[in-house]
């Protein structure tokens, strides 16, 4: 099955309104923004992939991502139509882009074609 993943802030825009599952980051995961030395990076810095990697709750959340995909691998019509995955963090620069990352890696392990679009991990660190 043909898999989108898309990581996105919300801070940034709407979430995309296509996709089938939204994974929304923000409260439930800490956020690596608040650690000074980590908020200029971004997901595609091993400091902030090991960060991510290694919140409590993130591993199981990736692990019932990909069985909720193979269930939809599993419908009568999966062949015919695209996955869309959104996986959303305040500024999308973090959380949602390494998550993104590895459910994009578990899921092509398991055979799916997958592509990874990150919408905002260029954008500049949000402030509030």
């Amino acid at each position: 099955m043909d898999i989108l993943i898309t990581s996105f802030g919300h801070l940034h825009g709407p979430r995309p309104d296509d996709a089938h599952i939204v994974l929304d980051l923000r409260h439930h995961f800490r956020d690596p923004h608040w650690n000074r030395d980590l908020r200029e990076l971004t997901a595609r810095d091993h400091r902030v992939i090991r960060a991510v990697r290694r919140t409590p709750g993130i591993r199981q959340l990736l692990a019932a991502t990909v069985a909720q995909a193979q269930a939809y691998a599993a419908g009568p019509s999966a062949s015919e139509h695209a996955l869309h995955i959104a996986v959303g963090c305040a500024g999308g620069r973090h959380r949602a882009g390494v998550a993104a990352h590895l459910l994009a890696r578990r899921l092509r392990r398991r055979g799916h074609q997958v592509t990874l679009h990150h919408r905002d991990l260029h954008r500049p660190v949000v402030t509030r």
